[in-house]
């Protein structure tokens, strides 16, 4: 059983960057595809950058270039970093992960199997 936790979360102001952690465990020797998501209060969950094991990634087109997506060796750290934050880029982050053997092939992959609690990103302007 996959388990993902996040970490990395909390208040900045508009300007500044944050790093988000993603700690998978129980995944295989295998392609996973991992992701992170996010969701603002009264907005739906949407797709912010995906990443596959092989080190191929997808990002929403309206954060390309202010955020980045990277995993560790061990494919087990899955990482987002994002700089320049908006008051717009607050929301709650998720961590994703899809079944072994899958590779997600856009942002608008829909596959994820294993989602992790979340963290809160608040930026204030």
């Amino acid at each position: 059983q996959v388990q993902l936790v996040e970490s990395g979360g909390g208040s900045v102001q508009a300007g500044g960057s944050l790093r988000l952690s993603c700690a998978a465990s129980g995944v295989t020797n295998s392609n996973y595809c991992m992701a992170w998501f996010r969701q603002a209060p009264g907005k739906e969950r949407e797709g912010v950058a995906f990443i596959n094991t092989d080190g191929s990634t997808y990002y929403a087109d309206s954060l390309k270039g202010r955020f980045t997506i990277s995993q560790d060796n061990t494919k087990t750290m899955v990482y987002l970093r994002m700089n320049n934050l908006k008051p717009e880029d607050t929301a709650m982050y998720s961590c994703a992960a899809s079944s072994p053997r899958t590779y997600c092939t856009s942002i608008r992959w829909a596959g994820f199997q294993y989602w992790g609690q979340g963290t809160q990103v608040t930026v204030s302007s």
